[in-house]
């Protein structure tokens, strides 16, 4: 067995949030574009703009991470399309997951300095704004799950220890199934 380094370790994280990405639109697309759209009490209002806002926030991380200066601004909705907006986000994550596999382990050992909102320059370490991104995206999701159920839709089961079943599932039938 492999011992686990960052670097793996943050692959796995980012194909589970892809996973628990589809898992939580699955959910929402029970729910029709006026409940998406309609004012939950969020932070960022409602359903759509708050995963728009996880989209926007993952893709101010990745620039930041690639020592880009691009930046998006946290009131602009980016995909006001449901469907679009989906795709986006999955595409996202997984080009995040593939970019983070094409980096070395020295990277996942690393500071990086970039400017923040304010444009205070401030430097943290690689794996802890890998982190910061990662339980992020479970935040929001969680708040989206609980909105989405108390408006019908049915519970996502998006919990890390679901996927990791699944995972383990997946590859003890690959084994015995080449």
């Amino acid at each position: 067995m492999t011992a686990m380094t960052w670097k793996n370790y943050f692959i796995y994280q980012a194909d589970y949030q892809h996973w628990a990405n589809d898992i939580l639109f699955a959910s929402l697309d029970h729910l029709d574009d006026a409940s998406r759209n309609s004012s939950q009490g969020l932070f960022f209002d409602s359903i759509h703009k708050t995963t728009d806002h996880m989209l926007v926030v993952s893709r101010n991380w990745m620039w930041r991470l690639q020592q880009d200066k691009q930046a998006i601004g946290y009131g602009v909705v980016l995909y006001p399309d449901w469907k679009e907006l989906k795709n986006a986000l999955r595409h996202d994550v997984r080009a995040m997951q593939h970019w983070l596999e094409a980096q070395s382990e020295d990277f996942f050992e690393s500071q990086i300095s970039y400017p923040s909102a304010n444009n205070q320059v401030r430097t943290n370490w690689v794996r802890d704004l890998l982190t910061h991104m990662m339980t992020h995206m479970v935040h929001h999701r969680g708040q989206l799950s609980a909105v989405a159920t108390r408006l019908g839709a049915p519970v996502a089961e998006m919990d890390y220890l679901y996927y990791k079943r699944e995972m383990d599932a997946h590859l003890e039938h690959s084994k015995q199934h080449p």
